[in-house]
């Protein structure tokens, strides 16, 4: 089996799975929807046709930067002036970082890393004001979904880990497989981004954790300076 890696990274995020006009919320992790969204974006398929090609990757996502929950408060007002205008909240993931695994058949999978490096649409985090950083794609590999989000190396960004200690537990969120205990259900299964007639269906979802290695948590340890040794003595 085979892997495609992506690195999802931003100032801003924002993966929602049921949001309404006046309140568009984010969950804590990139949605399944939303990640198959930015390789349909990638590879030039448009909202209204079929997404046949990627129906058969399975998902995973591991929390490697968690970041923090954001509020944006917006109106909007009709074109011709009149009405009223509605109050909306919007809200983002800031300062985060998930590292992506995609699983599936291996020139499919080496397509979409060439067309994350050559996106025919423009890329985004979930929304179209939320650009990743740097490229996404880390490549394709050997391997399971499993095997890739727990053996890849910390991606977090070194201001995040200088914070934390020396082993650090971070949470995986994937595609359950069949004979597994399932821990919850999410409902961001694509079948249709069709603005006219958008679909999804609920998906089964296993969610664990890995302990990685800090590998400058000694660096980012206490500060040893000593301000009174200025003084001499």
């Amino acid at each position: 089996m085979s892997v495609l890696l992506l690195r999802l990274a931003g100032p801003l995020q924002s993966w929602g799975s049921s949001s309404r006009f006046a309140r568009r919320g984010t969950e804590v992790a990139p949605t399944k929807s939303g990640v198959i969204g930015l390789l349909a974006a990638a590879k030039g398929i448009r909202r209204t046709e079929p997404l046949t090609e990627l129906f058969g990757l399975t998902f995973g996502v591991r929390l490697d930067q968690p970041g923090q929950i954001l509020r944006d408060f917006q109106t909007a007002r009709p074109l011709d002036g009149r009405g009223s205008a509605p109050l909306t909240y919007r809200y983002y993931l800031s300062d985060a970082a998930f590292l992506a695994a995609v699983a599936g058949e291996e020139k499919l999978l080496h397509g979409l890393a060439e067309a994350l490096n050559r996106p025919q649409f423009p890329l985004y985090l979930g929304r179209r004001s939320c650009p990743p950083v740097g490229p996404v794609s880390l490549g394709v590999h050997a391997g399971t979904i499993d095997s890739a989000l727990t053996q890849w190396p910390w991606i977090a960004a070194e201001w995040h880990r200088r914070r934390c200690a020396p082993t650090v537990r971070l949470e995986i969120i994937r595609d359950a497989l069949p004979h597994e205990p399932v821990t919850d259900t999410v409902p961001d299964e694509p079948v249709s981004f069709d603005p006219a007639h958008r679909q999804h269906s609920w998906r089964s979802v296993l969610r664990r954790h890995v302990d990685v290695t800090n590998d400058i948590a000694e660096r980012a340890g206490v500060d040893e300076h000593d301000p009174l040794s200025l003084l001499g003595g």
